[in-house]
């Protein structure tokens, strides 16, 4: 093992699938003697995993570059090297470009090639410009170290486990296809070791993750599983307590699935699937292969299997042709599904998709003017959901002390998250707690389990 004192930072962007990249990153660097740093200043290696989706994402990372060659030239004068590398989806959308705009880079990695990061830098270190944006997709997890138990614990009680990667859904509007390759499923008995590990080491609650993750068929021992089937394999892990998956796709909500939410108590009921519009004209200009009407059912479907589910969704306003009627239709939706909350966004042409091209665009004005509508019908909606869990029980998996002494902070089962006085509770612990209290991004109250040994003595 080389010097142990050698840092990392590394700083990740956009999604979950990012994050749980970030982190395997780490791993992978961790046998090579290095250790991860929050400060930038202290590394000796500075990783940006980077994101493609959304408005001017490259642009941003070279700003980003230039902070980092601020710090490069500040640590070079007290006699301190600092090695660079872009990773993620910008990396491998842009690929050389990188490398022209900024000469300080010494590696480019996509984030299908991660797992080469060593010898990528041993090449780089005699010879800097290296660019890797290869699609070996499984090659890339069969190479991942574990991390250590202490490692994965540090992390929190929760965890991310990517089960599948890529997409072949082609949204007219989307980069993922070109950044992350076509739709590629881990096998059945890697992802549950993975898990198992994960459980083994005190993770509480897991959240399969993939761009499509109910598209994810893996192969199992003699036949492939869909999606369902995995989650009940999942549950039977000892100490998996929480289940989650995301970032769904309308299509790919099957029966099986849907029955999932029913039958396992483990599963969350809370569900992220997006829908992207309430117009079917512009649901079919997206390429999403779905209407309004098979969404509304598909929703009626989980709810029907699990009566307290809570949705949550995204949202594109101002895609290429959509009129005041478009808009119109996807406000009406929203009313008529009603979420706990949604990510939206105004649309923004992301180089080499068809929609960049399509005749139509709509003026940014009335984009933001649509986007501000849309995000305060939204607002409305998750303030009701959380003011209807006032005077409700729910349990909260506490996930980290509270800003107060004594307070400690979680989450409910629909990702609100709850400020608990401890009341000898430990991180790590899924507790009853009455809600009584609403804050602005949180939710306030005692231990149910407490208050009631506490009136029964």
């Amino acid at each position: 093992m080389t010097d142990a004192t050698k840092k990392v930072y590394v700083k990740s962007y956009g999604c979950q699938m990012n994050v749980y990249d970030a982190q395997r990153m780490a791993d992978v660097l961790a046998p090579e003697g290095f250790v991860e740093t929050s400060d930038m200043a202290a590394a000796d290696l500075v990783v940006l995993n980077t994101c493609h989706i959304r408005e001017k994402a490259a642009e941003k990372v070279y700003s980003e570059l230039g902070r980092v060659r601020a710090v490069k030239r500040e640590r070079a004068a007290g006699g301190l090297d600092t090695r660079i590398v872009v990773a993620g989806c910008v990396a491998q959308a842009e690929g050389g470009e990188i490398l022209r705009r900024a000469r300080d880079v010494d590696l480019v990695v996509g984030p299908q090639s991660y797992h080469r990061l060593p010898s990528l830098l041993a090449e780089a270190q005699v010879k800097p410009g290296i660019v890797d944006t290869d699609f070996p997709a499984e090659a890339k997890f069969d190479a991942l170290p574990a991390p250590t138990r202490e490692k994965t614990l540090a992390r929190g009680v929760s965890a991310f486990l990517t089960v599948q990667e890529g997409c072949d859904k082609f949204c007219t509007f989307c980069v993922v296809p070109y950044t992350r390759g076509a739709e590629a499923s881990r096998p059945v008995a890697a992802i549950l070791e993975e898990a198992g590990r994960l459980a083994a080491a005190g993770i509480r609650e897991v959240t399969l993750l993939g761009q499509n993750v109910n598209a994810w068929h893996g192969a199992g021992e003699a036949e492939s599983w869909t999606l369902g089937r995995l989650l009940h394999a999942v549950a039977d892990i000892p100490g998996i307590e929480r289940i989650r998956y995301t970032t769904s796709h309308p299509r790919d909500m099957d029966g099986e699935l849907i029955a999932a939410h029913r039958d396992l108590p483990q599963l969350m009921p809370y569900l992220h699937l997006p829908v992207q519009s309430g117009s079917d004209a512009i649901l079919d200009a997206m390429n999403r292969r779905h209407t309004r009407d098979d969404y509304r059912r598909i929703v009626d479907a989980v709810r029907a299997a699990r009566p307290d589910i809570a949705l949550s969704s995204d949202f594109i306003v101002g895609f290429p042709g959509e009129t005041d009627a478009d808009f119109a239709d996807t406000m009406r939706l929203i009313e008529e599904v009603g979420f706990c909350a949604a990510f939206s966004f105004k649309y923004s042409p992301r180089p080499g998709t068809p929609a960049s091209d399509l005749a139509g665009q709509v003026p940014e004005p009335v984009k933001a003017e649509r986007l501000s509508a849309l995000q305060a019908l939204v607002d409305r909606q998750q303030k009701a959901f959380n003011a209807a869990t006032v005077g409700r029980t729910v349990d909260v998996l506490l996930e980290k002390p509270g800003r107060h002494p004594g307070q400690l902070a979680g989450k409910s089962p629909y990702l609100q998250a709850v400020h608990i006085d401890g009341d000898g509770a430990a991180v790590g612990d899924i507790v009853p707690v009455t809600i009584t209290a609403l804050g602005s991004n949180s939710l306030f109250g005692p231990r149910a389990d407490v208050a009631a040994r506490k009136e029964s003595a």
